[in-house]
């Protein structure tokens, strides 16, 4: 005895067999409506996404980006703030400047006439320690300078010159030519020296 092929009716596939009455009149491959009794086949829901994670994610990231930017803006905005009120003029700056430089010898006075952005105090105090080194090397050294003059002043920005002259008691003289960079921020300050 034969036994019929698993999940087919027995006899010849090529000749009509027995037929279900619910598949008359329907080509071979259609797809077929489900059988009365039996539900279709359903997928599993897809599960939910978690909208708490997304919005606190969304949260999250919008406070460290203000957190982030306003910490940067606050740093931009403090760094170039000046710690004093500036000269009231471009030439009152360079004259400060000079004279905490070349007649005070006082690096620190020096360094009030300084913008922050070029502010630093090693350099200051070298070159004070440079004017101080004239003193041992040469007979009583004495500095002047012409009065500062505004060569160039556009807004906020300008140019002063001048020259400063060293004259000792044993009659040696020695200009030097200097050009000024000053800007004005919360007054005026020097901030290239030239």
């Amino acid at each position: 005895m034969t036994q019929p092929p698993i999940g087919g009716a027995s006899g010849s596939p090529a000749g009509p067999s027995h037929q279900d009455p619910a598949l008359a009149g329907h080509t071979p491959g259609a797809v077929l409506p489900p059988v009365a009794g039996h539900p279709p086949y359903q997928q599993p829901a897809a599960p939910k996404r978690k909208r708490g994670l997304l919005i606190v994610s969304i949260v999250l990231g919008a406070a460290l980006l203000l957190c982030g930017g306003g910490g940067t803006a606050a740093f931009l905005a403090l760094r170039n703030a000046e710690d004093g009120q500036g000269a009231k003029d471009p030439t009152v700056a360079v004259d400060g400047f000079l004279t905490a430089v070349y007649k005070d010898r006082d690096a620190k006075r020096a360094a009030t006439f300084v913008c922050s952005a070029a502010r630093d105090d090693k350099k200051i105090a070298a070159k004070v320690a440079e004017v101080q080194k004239y003193s041992t090397e040469y007979q009583n050294p004495r500095f002047r300078w012409t009065t500062p003059k505004v060569d160039n002043q556009t807004g906020d920005r300008a140019t002063v010159t001048t020259k400063v002259t060293m004259t000792t008691t044993d009659e040696k003289v020695a200009d030097q030519d200097l050009r000024f960079t000053v800007v004005r921020k919360t007054g005026w300050w020097v901030c290239e020296v030239a």
